[in-house]
């Protein structure tokens, strides 16, 4: 593998020689097989790279300097993780895009029209994008053992794998209770139980496992640890609460995904929790009934969205973000990590919690 100074080009380039072998391995196959893995491995294209970007970080934090291709190999298996985690959550939410093209489900599901072939096709599409996962997950597997086989902390990067992966796969089942749970809940408690999921489906996920899993590649310390554990937290969910926001808010054009896209699939998140907190017993009964409606249209997603705006809740979750922000930057206050490593740190997160996609 070409060595780059660009840690992220590096993961890339890991990617493409990965996919190839892939590739390869199917070749004699036929052309189900093939195209079966050349949708897995589009999955993986395009995205921000962010688990990425915070894995490298954690590595440099701990005192390391290269990113070597064991460093690339552990960044590419965390990319393909995710791309297995957004494939069976597209799934579980019936979303139809990701990214602005047709979710892996949706994409499988056209492909079984497209080749004329016997039964449902949307029965295939959701099988298919099963496995399409199950297969993600398993290459995942096959690049972080290939990339630490032989590594001194070899045993410690799989603790830390391993706890991040049960970590967002107890989040995505806490999301879909919430959805049907909430009504037992008292009101006064919607947003913690929403901090509860975005703890664990995305804030340990997205950043603070990546980082760690860095700083164990790299032999950190355990004052680098609890320093990176805490602001990895503090900006994971920061990082949520910006989805939250995007996900009712956001530009289809930018996201990739239509506007008030949460609002139709029915996400109980902290802002919501917020909205309703702020409302009368009217304007929650308007809220809740029309969560989860998949036929609602612009107009109505355009008067739902004024209605969360003029509650406050909007400005409320930003002095939250803002407050996470200010908590990360805390956590590194002494820390024992180098200043341009923990300009980097500062500069990745911002990047996160201040994004429009």
């Amino acid at each position: 593998m070409t060595s780059s100074t660009d840690p992220i080009s590096t993961v890339s380039q890991r990617l493409e020689s990965f996919a190839s072998d892939r590739r390869a391995e199917v070749a004699d196959l036929g052309a189900e097989a093939a195209d079966f893995v050349d949708r897995a491995l589009a999955t993986v294209a395009g995205g921000k790279r962010l688990r990425a970007r915070f894995l490298t970080a954690g590595h440099a934090a701990a005192g390391a300097s290269a990113v070597r291709t064991d460093i690339a190999g552990v960044a590419a298996s965390l990319e393909i993780f995710h791309a297995a985690a957004l494939v069976h959550d597209d799934l579980v939410d019936n979303s139809d895009t990701r990214r602005g093209r047709p979710a892996a489900h949706r994409a499988l599901e056209e492909g079984h029209r497209g080749s004329e072939w016997q039964g449902d096709a949307d029965a295939f599409g959701r099988a298919a994008a099963i496995l399409l996962g199950d297969l993600l997950i398993a290459w995942s597997d096959d690049l972080l053992e290939d990339a630490i086989d032989g590594h001194p902390y070899a045993s410690d990067v799989r603790r830390q794998y391993a706890t991040m992966r049960r970590d967002v796969t107890v989040g995505q089942y806490l999301d879909v209770a919430e959805e049907a749970a909430w009504a037992t809940a008292p009101d006064t408690e919607h947003a913690a139980r929403a901090l509860r999921v975005a703890s664990y489906k995305s804030a340990r996920y997205s950043v603070q496992q990546p980082l760690l899993i860095g700083a164990a590649l790299g032999g950190a310390t355990p004052p680098q640890r609890e320093a990176l554990a805490d602001f990895g937290h503090a900006v994971g969910l920061a990082f949520q609460l910006r989805d939250d926001v995007l996900g009712v808010f956001g530009d289809a054009a930018v996201t990739g995904k239509p506007s008030g896209d949460d609002l139709r699939e029915g996400k109980r998140t902290v802002l919501i929790a917020y909205a309703r907190e702020a409302m009368d017993d009217a304007g929650r009964a308007e809220l809740d009934e029309a969560l989860g409606d998949r036929t609602l249209d612009e107009a109505t997603i355009a008067r739902l969205q004024k209605v969360i705006e003029d509650s406050g809740a909007v400005r409320r979750l930003e002095s939250e973000i803002d407050r996470l922000s200010t908590a990360a930057d805390a956590a590194l206050e002494n820390a024992p990590i180098g200043e341009p490593e923990i300009a980097t740190l500062r500069e990745i997160a911002d990047a996160a919690i201040r994004r429009s996609a």
